[in-house]
């Protein structure tokens, strides 16, 4: 073989490595629910709420597959999509493990009991049952403080509370092998307006998403809660967006 034709083939391969790793394929739609892979071992869930004030909104969960077993970030947001996204995971022959709520409003615990039936045990941060049980809403089953890590076959998935912004108890949680992160509502998509603020801390808002910068400095991939996702600079535009309030 030459040398130029070598070479191509160490091109090819070299620029096609980034594509998987920033993959970004829809692999199930229906009119309640899709799912998106974005990278090698993380899903993208997009179920949607009638709001009041926006509308019908979009809403984005994670779910983290690894060697036949996955974690699932946030629910749906109802009961019945719920099912729909856990049918689909064991339809894939995929056994759940575990979802964790990043924080206690009806776009993360909304289809909670559907996991709960399934005997799929629940995660969620201390300030976030808390709260969830003061709202009356369903209750995650296990509590963590500031971080909690967890495994998914041969994968790790760290979770941890850096301060308040959209709620009290926001967390977000990054995937280390494929440098996900999950920001839920505490990021937002660009372009995007501040949202929701009744249970939001404005004034600290910018300044805890700033901590997650520093505290995952090798962020790729950044999944706010709605609306698309994007690099770091989904961060670097919630800072903006809430940095001078």
């Amino acid at each position: 073989m030459t040398k130029r034709f070598l070479f191509g083939l160490f091109l090819l391969k070299w620029i096609s490595l980034p594509l998987v790793a920033q993959q970004d394929s829809l692999v199930y739609q229906s009119e309640t629910l899709q799912i998106r892979q974005v990278s090698p071992s993380v899903f993208v869930h997009v179920s949607y709420l009638e709001t009041q004030d926006f509308g019908k909104v979009g809403c984005n969960g994670m779910v983290v597959i690894d060697h036949g077993e996955a974690l699932v970030f946030d629910t749906p947001t109802s009961d019945q999509v719920s099912e729909e996204l856990i049918g689909w995971l064991v339809e894939k022959k995929i056994e759940v493990n575990g979802v964790l709520a990043t924080h206690f409003h009806d776009d993360c615990l909304g289809g909670l009991d559907a996991f709960h039936v399934r005997g799929i045990p629940s995660f969620a941060s201390d300030r976030t049952i808390d709260l969830a049980q003061k709202a009356g809403e369903s209750v995650p089953q296990n509590g963590f403080g500031d971080e909690l890590s967890q495994r998914v076959g041969d994968l790790e998935v760290v979770s941890r509370f850096f301060g308040e912004g959209h709620t009290r108890d926001n967390v977000v949680s990054f995937v280390l092998s494929d440098r996900v992160l999950f920001g839920g509502c505490l990021i937002k998509a660009l372009g995007a307006s501040e949202g929701f603020l009744g249970d939001a801390n404005v004034g600290t808002w910018s300044e805890t998403v700033s901590r997650v910068k520093v505290g995952f400095p090798e962020i790729k991939l950044v999944i706010p809660g709605h609306g698309e996702a994007g690099g770091k600079d989904l961060l670097e535009y919630t800072i903006q967006l809430f940095g001078t309030k």
